[in-house]
């Protein structure tokens, strides 16, 4: 018996050695990853959202409503200096006592969000500017309005034949003979193509109309070909400090443009007041 107590105690023991070891060891695994989150921080977390497949939303994403107020506060705060001398001159759109905004892009790579208000009287747009981090306003400026579309003009071919031509849906258009204004009439057929007729920097824009129009490359190439076919660019700046910037086209847009066979022509325009001094 004496035997048996001594065996057994020394069994218990090692068990409770045994608990106290795993105890450590998982105490040990928790501390080391809390170390890992505290050092590699957004990096390992990104790691394990992805290999659990989980989506990827930030905790700072606001809604289209917070931004909205977001904005609204700012006007009527005007805490940043821009705010303040653009509002001199100029007043964004209410509808029904609220701000009207036109898009909310949250497209950019930036970790920024763009709100597009449009400006009474005017086609160019307030652009408020968005960190999604600090889920705070950084900056306000104006955007162009960016008309980007493909066009194909004939004097042969009608509406309907010209929309033949290719299996893409066109956005408007017009037939010879059409009266224009006052007994004026369109001497030439003419088929649009604008499929992001929304508030954006023209970069996108284009952007999107060209894969828009490489859907049915054959297509364009027979607009092109038969029918005077090209991207037509229209831009209004504010003219505010007569510092208008212009559009830039990189070289794989030029490729692309090429591989369709499009030319692009442009119309820049000017509105709104200057700033005050």
């Amino acid at each position: 018996m004496f035997i048996y107590l001594i065996v057994n105690n020394s069994f218990d023991r090692r068990a409770a050695a045994n608990n106290r070891f795993k105890k450590l060891r998982a105490t040990c695994c928790y501390l080391i990853t809390a170390i890992h989150l505290i050092v590699a921080g957004p990096h390992f977390l990104q790691v394990i959202r992805k290999f659990l497949n989980l989506p990827n939303v930030s905790s700072n994403s606001m809604t289209d409503l917070q931004i909205i107020e977001l904005i609204e506060k700012e006007f009527k705060y005007k805490t940043l200096g821009a705010t303040e001398q653009y509002l001199e001159i100029h007043s964004p759109v209410y509808s029904d006592n609220q701000l009207k905004v036109e898009r909310i892009d949250r497209e950019g790579k930036d970790k920024l969000i763009v709100g597009y208000i449009p400006v009474i009287g005017e086609r160019f747009y307030f652009a408020v500017y968005i960190d999604i981090e600090a889920n705070e306003i950084i900056n306000i400026g104006t955007e162009a309005k960016n008309s980007v579309y493909f066009r194909a003009d004939s004097d042969k071919f009608s509406l309907m034949e010209l929309s033949k031509m290719t299996t893409l849906e066109s956005t408007g258009g017009r037939n010879k003979g059409d009266e224009r204004r006052n007994g004026i009439f369109w001497k030439e057929s003419t088929i649009f193509f604008e499929p992001n007729k929304e508030p954006d920097e023209f970069e996108d824009k284009l952007n999107k109309l060209l894969s828009f129009l490489e859907q049915d490359r054959t297509g364009i190439l027979k607009l092109v070909e038969k029918a005077d076919g090209y991207i037509q660019i229209a831009i209004e700046f504010h003219n505010g400090n007569t510092m208008l910037g212009g559009p830039h086209i990189d070289k794989k847009v030029i490729k692309r443009m090429n591989d369709l066979g499009v030319s692009i022509n442009f119309d820049l325009y000017v509105g709104g007041k200057s700033f005050k001094e």
